[in-house]
């Protein structure tokens, strides 16, 4: 790793720590309805779409209610993407002419888009016209983000409520997200990134001839407006079938730049707005700080690992599979935070990092993608962890945990395991139905640990709601579009109902006044019980699997064997 590579981590660091108090101040006042800079142009539209609607913006909702719109609202979303796919051959804006999506392929990539998981089992050029790729999929990008937001929202309503039923309007957290945060910041990312030469344009594909004399078709499309918010939204799915590797995606180290700064931007923000709302900003801090901690140990460990000598390719810092406009470090850098942050675009070719950096990327969507998390599910992720972490210091303390002065009691427990365990029993169970079965053992492209690694990770991917992938995996037939789309909605509302069950249950308590036994949940202490809570977790479920895939095939590498 070379100076320029160094400057780059750092400014990367430096813009994170710069924007994360300013952007998330900033949605603390549009998410707690007060003035800001964007009202006098945003507040008419957003009042008239109410009207429009017929909703009351001060109308709260419980977290049934609450729930249930959500609900409605993304099965709405699914039923629009999967039928703007099997009816795309009738539809404009298809200059090239493409066919209908099979039932299996529309199914997976409906509840991709919808659960903001943004898989792909296919390549966007060849498959999806442009009006599909833009009512369809980007519309989702936007919404499915949006969703995750109102659900942080209404756990943050649920922990600072006293004795109070509702968690707040659904469709008013929705709108707002949308039309303040989202919009805005798409736009202004869209025109970055056009500058930069990611393509945005209704031209059909043109035809050129090659050097050689062959004859090449150069996809084109509405690139920019989607990669925008793929990234702002952490949906991750690409325009093009390589993701942010096409050059017409991502065609300069600065375009590269932009994007990998969105896939953190607001899920950083964010916590630290949980700590503007509830008024206790040192506890958005500590959350922060614990994320931060994890996200440099897994960086660390992942360059390390891509920088020592490859015994199998003779070379040290091996540049297969990787981009030269971008190099190893940005690569990793890349990997490591579209895998804590449920984005899942990638810039380099997981399947070619080594054993130990896919091991990384792995592993942080198997904790839960805790480390900054998804727009709003990050947050709502971490909460999961933060409840069992004080239910065991207060087990350690002897006393009734608690966090921000609310009593966390069995109720808040019990949902806390089925949220943090169910996508793990998911990963599991699915991972091997895959390799029990001929038709998952069949997408396989490599033999041994890599073999197993490859399906780990795609089962990871969907229950986690990531969507990257080790691309070896041929995950285009009906038992893998089928199986992981299963997979998908289960790792997104099995996290989301406990997320709002929780809140509706810690609202309607009252809140303890601090004593001299109450267990301080901002300091060093927290931050490290935190941290080790989730690195255990994910240890004692995963270690063993892993211990089959990805580590036993580091010791093989070494010994000049690969797979």
């Amino acid at each position: 790793m070379d100076i320029l590579d160094l400057t780059q981590i750092v400014l990367y660091a430096a813009c994170l720590i710069v924007a994360t108090p300013i952007l998330g101040s900033f949605m603390a006042k549009v998410f707690e309805g007060e003035k800001n800079f964007l009202s006098p142009l945003l507040g008419p539209p957003e009042k008239l779409s109410y009207r429009l609607a017929g909703i009351d913006p001060k109308e709260e909702m419980g977290w049934k209610r609450y729930s249930l719109a959500l609900l409605v609202f993304n099965a709405l979303g699914f039923l629009t993407v999967y039928l703007l796919q099997i009816f795309q051959k009738s539809l404009p804006l298809n200059s090239q002419g493409l066919t209908n999506v099979s039932w299996d392929l529309a199914f997976n990539t409906a509840v991709s888009f919808m659960t903001n998981t943004n898989w792909q089992a296919y390549s966007g050029e060849s498959t999806l016209g442009y009006l599909v790729q833009m009512l369809g999929l980007t519309v989702q990008n936007f919404l499915s983000a949006a969703t995750g937001i109102a659900v942080m929202l209404g756990l943050i309503r649920g922990l600072t409520r006293k004795s109070a039923v509702g968690l707040g309007n659904f469709w008013v957290d929705l709108t707002r997200s949308t039309l303040y945060v989202l919009v805005p910041l798409s736009l202004l990312w869209a025109l970055l990134l056009t500058g930069q030469g990611v393509v945005q344009n209704f031209t059909p594909y043109l035809k050129a001839t090659t050097l050689e004399g062959s004859a090449q078709i150069i996809p084109l499309g509405p690139a920019a407006s989607q990669i925008a918010i793929k990234q702002l939204g952490t949906n991750g799915g690409g325009f093009f079938g390589v993701n942010s590797a096409h050059p017409f995606e991502n065609p300069t180290p600065f375009s590269n730049f932009l994007q990998m700064f969105a896939l953190l931007m607001i899920p950083a923000a964010q916590v630290y707005m949980f700590g503007v709302m509830i008024k206790r900003k040192r506890q958005g801090l500590a959350l922060l700080a614990a994320m931060s901690i994890i996200f440099v140990l897994a960086f660390g460990v992942a360059l390390k690992a891509e920088l020592l000598p490859n015994p199998v390719l003779g070379t040290s810092a091996a540049m297969e599979g990787k981009e030269t406009r971008f190099g190893i470090a940005n690569s990793v850098l890349w990997a490591v935070a579209t895998s804590s942050a449920s984005n899942g675009s990638v810039n380099a070719m997981h399947d070619s990092l080594s054993p130990l950096a896919g091991l990384i990327a792995m592993l942080n969507i198997m904790l839960g993608e805790v480390i900054f998390g998804g727009v709003g599910a990050g947050f709502y992720g971490i909460l999961m962890h933060v409840i069992l972490t004080v239910f065991i210091a207060g087990l350690m303390v002897g006393r009734t945990p608690e966090y921000l002065g609310k009593k966390i009691e069995g109720p808040e427990i019990c949902w806390a395991v089925v949220a943090v365990l169910i996508p793990n029993a998911v990963i599991l169970g699915g991972s091997v139905l895959a390799n029990m079965l001929p038709c998952g053992i069949s997408g396989i492209s490599s033999a041994g640990p890599h073999g197993l690694s490859q399906i780990l990770y795609a089962f990871s991917s969907a229950a986690g709601n990531n969507g990257s992938a080790f691309a070896g995996l041929n995950v285009n037939t009906v038992f893998y579009n089928v199986a992981l789309g299963i997979a998908m909605l289960i790792g997104r509302f099995v996290v989301i109902i406990p997320a709002l069950a929780i809140a509706g249950s810690l609202a309607g308590k009252k809140t303890a006044p601090v004593s001299s036994g109450t267990f301080p949940t901002d300091g060093a202490l927290f931050i490290l019980l935190l941290v080790s809570v989730i690195l255990i977790v994910g240890a004692l479920t995963f270690l063993p699997v892993l211990t089959l895939g990805p580590i036993v095939e580091h010791f093989l590498m070494l010994q000049g064997r690969a797979f």
